[in-house]
């Protein structure tokens, strides 16, 4: 289950739960995404890998998230272009309090732009 939120919707993020610890969100690339070197703003791809590893924890039964974003470190690897990014996010470790994640951030042609860290506290 995925929280439905406006702002992911404005995105057109598309998500496939591949387990429990595993997510995938593509994101199709929109004009307004690229910057004035002709390639997607570090922001949006930002945004990306921290949805995919936000929604690696599921809602609670009021479809509130159980997890905010405690801290996100981006590498960005290759200028992102083309018509669509695809972020891989996985659980590393789960804690009582701070959960670790990574996500791995692909263009179409299956080529690493960019990778994410991030650690999630439980709310």
């Amino acid at each position: 289950m995925l929280i439905k939120q406006p702002f992911d919707e404005f995105l057109k993020f598309e998500y496939d739960r591949v387990s429990e610890t595993n997510l995938k969100v593509t994101l199709p690339i929109q004009p307004l995404f690229i910057n004035s070197a002709g390639l997607v703003h570090g922001g949006i791809i930002s945004t990306l890998a921290d949805v995919a590893m936000g929604n690696i924890f599921k809602p609670d039964e009021n479809q509130i998230q159980t997890v905010v974003t405690a801290d996100l470190k981006v590498s960005f690897l290759k200028g992102a272009a083309g018509k669509c990014l695809m972020a891989d996010a996985h659980l590393v470790k789960r804690g009582r309090t701070l959960n670790h994640t990574d996500c791995l951030i692909y263009n179409d042609q299956n080529q690493l732009v960019a990778k994410a860290s991030g650690i999630f506290a439980s709310i």
